[in-house]
């Protein structure tokens, strides 16, 4: 049985973000409707908290697919030549469950996360928003600002984070990139205030963004704390927003921007509103006032990844772009 394998370039090739944004959109809707079966992400955390080691599989009805994303996770890989999240999708047919496709995990993570950002953004943000605040200036605030461009009429963007030469770094690549107004800000306060739509995309543990410095009618893609213990918004801001999430059984188990505020008492069971994917199908309500703040808590499905590992197989395959090689799977006639 021949194996497609589409390495990290060929998937940035075969999944732009503006077809990306559509994907996604359509997985969430699938999941919002009961189309979709996944389990909680299984995580390995490794010794001494170099790293962890998670599998996130899940079943798509439609399009029908079976995946699997493997990654490490080093966060202390920012900085390095190497991402921070790495490893390989995994992709099945339903019909007879054989193997279609290996393909990098790293970039098809930084697309897919990115573009429910760029989804929650149109969605919730108010239409006229045009200030971005990226807390964090690595991969994923490269791709946020990507996927808030096709979304959102940007004029000016500010950037911070924790090193200063990282971030003069970054604002160079992105200006030369994008025709805009980019400019790295001296303190996370300084790039939020005058933000309408703000993305934290760090690897801090501990709140990067607090509540005191949203304007009213912003937009917070809280993005980079993935874990219970674990958290780049403060209380406050998170008491102050109306908040949707990518599934509510993930952020219950694994949302530390949640679980901490719930623990302290700042906020009730019944604070999430509801899922992207039901604000997309109508489900739920979205931006309701031009004054109100909402934030999008993102962690990730694995739905996302198979959804994106099918459009790539899918365009690889009319493009005759990637690597086949023999790999098995058909009945051993030896025993």
């Amino acid at each position: 049985m021949q194996v497609l394998i589409v390495n990290q370039a060929e998937v940035r090739r075969l999944l732009p973000m503006a077809e990306c944004l559509g994907v996604m959109e359509a997985a969430l809707a699938a999941l919002a409707r009961g189309e979709a079966q996944l389990p909680l992400r299984q995580v390995l955390m490794l010794p001494g908290g170099q790293g962890a080691f998670a599998a996130m599989p899940a079943h798509l009805s439609s399009p029908a697919a079976i995946g699997i994303k493997v990654i490490t996770v080093f966060p202390g890989n920012h900085g390095t030549e190497y991402d921070s999240h790495q490893g390989a999708v995994l992709l099945f047919e339903t019909e007879r469950g054989r193997l279609l496709a290996v393909m990098d995990a790293s970039s098809i993570t930084a697309i897919r996360t990115a573009a429910v950002s760029g989804v929650a953004t149109r969605v919730l943000a108010r239409p006229e928003a045009s200030v971005l605040a990226l807390l964090g200036s690595g991969v994923q605030a490269a791709t946020h600002l990507d996927a808030v461009l096709l979304v959102r009429p940007l004029r000016r963007v500010r950037v911070w984070s924790r090193d200063p030469a990282h971030v003069a770094h970054f604002v160079e690549a992105a200006r030369r990139r994008h025709r805009l107004d980019i400019q790295p800000a001296a303190s996370a306060r300084e790039a939020v205030e005058d933000a309408d739509v703000v993305c934290t995309v760090t690897s801090s543990r501990e709140p990067v963004l607090e509540g005191a410095w949203l304007r009213p009618g912003t937009h917070v893609n809280a993005v980079g704390a993935s874990v219970r213990a674990a958290r780049e918004l403060d209380s406050a801001a998170v008491a102050a927003a109306r908040v949707f999430v990518d599934r509510r059984e993930s952020a219950a188990n694994e949302a530390g921007d949640l679980l901490i505020p719930r623990a302290e008492g700042a906020i009730g069971d019944d604070h999430v509103q509801g899922e992207l994917g039901e604000v997309l199908i109508g489900k739920v309500g979205g931006r309701r006032t031009e004054t109100e703040i909402t934030v999008f808590k993102s962690l990730g499905l694995a739905v996302e990844d198979v959804a994106s590992a099918h459009h790539i197989h899918a365009r690889a395959r009319a493009a005759g772009v990637g690597t086949w090689v023999e790999l098995g799977g058909g009945r051993d006639a030896s025993g």
